[in-house]
């Protein structure tokens, strides 16, 4: 079982490093990945996650598939079988100069939750889990994910910037 660590743990305010792009493709990246992807997907509420949350101190984050198809079926593009995204040695290229408070959470703080201040749109330029270098641009959700999963690799926490912080704990069924 992969956890995901709490906010308490130093390597969340820890600077991650860049992954040499000649060990992108390498096993031990791969199984990175996975344990990634294995500790998203473990949370129902989880859209996005960072390698630093896992314990690992390298610039990567994934996106989930299930936030990339909710953002095709609100365009009306239906495709039920979209795989999450990584981002590795992600820089942000661009930010919108309109920003909004959003609400946000985080896998790392349970349960808080608070309005951070977040640009609306975002462009990131990073690699892929086979070493191919791109841009993506996004809006609403994906800029704010863009942002809070950057933050994470520079050891900053949503909580160190939101306002109207409370605790909400999950309901009991």
């Amino acid at each position: 079982m992969i956890h995901i660590l709490q906010q308490a743990e130093p390597v969340l305010r820890e600077l991650a490093q860049d992954v040499p792009v000649t060990d992108i493709t390498s096993p031990r990246i791969k199984k990175i990945l996975t344990d990634m992807k294995t500790a998203l997907d473990s949370q129902s509420d989880g859209v996005a996650i960072a390698a630093p949350q896992i314990g690992v101190p390298l610039r990567i984050f994934l996106v989930s598939g299930a936030v990339l198809d909710m953002i095709k079926y609100e365009k009306n593009e239906l495709d039920r079988t979209v795989p999450d995204m990584v981002f590795i040695n992600p820089t942000i290229d661009k930010l919108s100069k309109t920003t909004e408070w959003m609400d946000e959470g985080c896998l790392s703080v349970r349960y808080l939750y608070g309005k951070v201040k977040r640009a609306t749109k975002a462009t990131v330029t990073a690699y892929d889990e086979h070493g191919k270098k791109f841009t993506r641009g996004g809006s609403g959700i994906l800029a704010q994910i863009f942002q809070h999963e950057t933050d994470h690799l520079d050891g900053i926490l949503f909580i160190d910037k939101a306002k109207e912080v409370e605790e909400l704990k999950p309901q009991q069924q």
